[in-house]
């Protein structure tokens, strides 16, 4: 039996309205990694492979996490949806403005995966291309035996979900909404496929001194 662990990025610029200001891990981002990579160590957890998307936020989070294994490879299939972009389409096209506020943002997604599904919208890519290359670097990752960990997105977590258990864009939604920041979801590769094991885990984050860190933003 394999094992893949998916691991979201810490904490980034999160009052960026751009993926260039966005796509930097904040002080508490880089104390998140690296709690994580004590606590991962401490567990005994060690990897025949390492992959990160090629984002600056994966970069420092994989950077900040430690040595787990061998050196980790970037592969931009783990890179995140082109959420900014999106949404300036998504304005232009529903006149539905960014959220100003938290509270806004699940009603906010929902609209915008529900257009861009069905091709209303656009970023630099299609709903189908993103999904495609998602679930191209799963089937890669998903090898007998080994365990993989990647360093990604929310997005990318939400659609690997959305794969195994065969969700609508609602569905979607609603499973990107609670995902963490450095947060921890684990699949297991069996003789029967792929199955999610575990979701939204901070273990490295469960102390009271910590619970300022519990972070989506």
């Amino acid at each position: 039996m394999g094992e893949i662990v998916l691991i979201r990025h810490g904490q980034a610029n999160s009052a960026a309205r751009d993926e260039e200001s966005y796509d930097r891990l904040s002080a508490l981002g880089h104390r998140q990694a690296a709690w994580l990579g004590a606590h991962l160590r401490d567990a005994g957890e060690r990897y025949d492979r390492v992959l990160m998307g090629s984002l600056r936020r994966h970069r420092e989070t994989a950077g900040g996490l430690g040595d787990l294994g061998p050196a980790p490879e970037t592969d931009p299939r783990l890179n995140e949806m082109d959420y900014f972009n999106l949404g300036k389409s998504l304005r232009a096209y529903r006149g539905v403005p960014m959220p100003e506020r938290e509270e806004e943002f699940a009603a906010y997604l929902s609209h915008l995966l529900d257009a861009w599904h069905n091709a209303e919208i656009m970023g630099q890519e299609t709903f189908s291309d993103f999904e495609l290359r998602v679930t191209d670097i799963l089937h890669e990752a998903a090898e007998p035996g080994r365990r993989v960990l990647c360093v990604t997105s929310g997005g990318v977590i939400g659609m690997i979900v959305r794969t195994l258990l065969g969700l609508d864009t609602e569905g979607l939604a609603r499973i990107m909404l609670p995902i963490l920041n450095s947060s921890v979801h684990r699949l297991l590769v069996t003789d029967h496929g792929t199955i999610l094991a575990g979701f939204n885990a901070v273990p490295h984050l469960e102390r009271p001194d910590r619970a300022h860190a519990r972070t989506h933003y």
